[in-house]
Parts: structure tokens; sequence; C-alpha cells
């Protein structure tokens, strides 16, 4: 495997690697709080802010990898009357509408975070300024359009059929079940 494909596959999964290392940083944050005050009556004092932050970073790009994925929510039982087109058209129409409000955000949340935001709020542990923690809001609602974007450009242009993560394995376990039958 060339050293392009490898950084294009890097790039292209950047959100699902920030979340594992966050989740595992956290989770593991958080155990070494239980051990250290179960075991030796003490805590880190700035361990459970940060591991709220880390949190929520966690969340928010949790949200771009599940937009990436395709596995947001959204009613689409009824598009099955209607011709495939009709859901192609009606799935864009929202997905646009969806950017359109993501871009609102962004443009709030930037404007909030670094024009509004008093420079000396900072988090009561840890001392740093609040403006580095808030900065996931504009960056997780633009990576959330572009992924958006993206998978209708595939979609529209391309012709991939984008299926979400839990529609196909359920595909797959009835394959597997109807094999065993």
């Amino acid at each position: 495997m060339s050293v392009s494909r490898v950084l294009v596959k890097f790039v292209s999964n950047i959100e699902e690697y920030l979340c594992e290392a966050l989740l595992a940083f956290f989770v593991l944050l958080l155990f070494v709080q239980i051990l250290l005050r179960q075991f030796f009556q003490y805590s880190l004092p700035w361990g459970e802010e940060l591991a709220t932050y880390l949190f929520v970073w966690f969340a928010y790009l949790g949200s771009v990898v599940a937009a990436k994925m395709s596995a947001h929510n959204r009613v689409s039982f009824h598009f099955r009357f209607f011709p495939p087109i009709v859901k192609k058209v009606s799935e864009a129409t929202a997905d646009l509408i969806w950017v359109a409000f993501n871009l609102y955000f962004v443009w709030l949340s930037y404007d909030f975070v670094f024009n509004r935001m008093n420079v000396f709020w900072k988090s009561q542990t840890i001392g740093l300024p609040m403006k580095y923690f808030y900065m996931i809001l504009p960056a997780a609602f633009l990576l959330m359009s572009v992924r958006i974007l993206w998978n209708n450009y595939l979609s529209l242009f391309k012709g991939v059929e984008i299926v979400d993560p839990e529609a196909e394995e359920i595909e797959n376990l009835k394959r597997v079940a109807a094999a065993h039958a």
C-alpha cells in the first residue's frame, strides 16, 4: 500500500481515530480516578473536569462519524411507498436543510468562541481558556456538513448506495439466518 493511500485513509477516518483516542483517554482517566480514590484516598483535582471535556469532544466528533456513516436517525419508512427518486430527492432536500442549519450554527459558534467569549474565562481546575473546549462546536458542525454533502455527492452523482450500519447489519443477520434455515 502506497504512502499516499495510507495518508488518504488516515485523513478520511481522522474523526474515528480521534473518537477512539478520546474514548480511551477519558475512560482511562476515570478508571485512574477510581483507583486513586479507593486505594489512596486521593483524586486528581483536574481529572473529573478533563474527563468531562474529553467526553463532550467525543460526543461531538461521534456525531461527525455518524454523519459520515449516514447513521443519524431519520424517518424514512414512508418512502417505501414512493418511487426511489422521491426518496433520493426528499432525503437530499432534508440534508440541505440540515447543512444550512449546521452552517448557521458554525457561524454562531465561531462568533461566540472567537469574538464574544471573554478571554478571561478559564476552566476551574485546569486553568485553560474555555475557548479551547468550545472550539469543538464550529469544528464539529463544519465537519458534519462536509460529510453530509460528500454523502449526497456520492449518492446523487456517483450512484453509490449509502446504507446506514444498522440496516446493513440487519440485512447480514437475515442472510445468515436464511443460510442456516
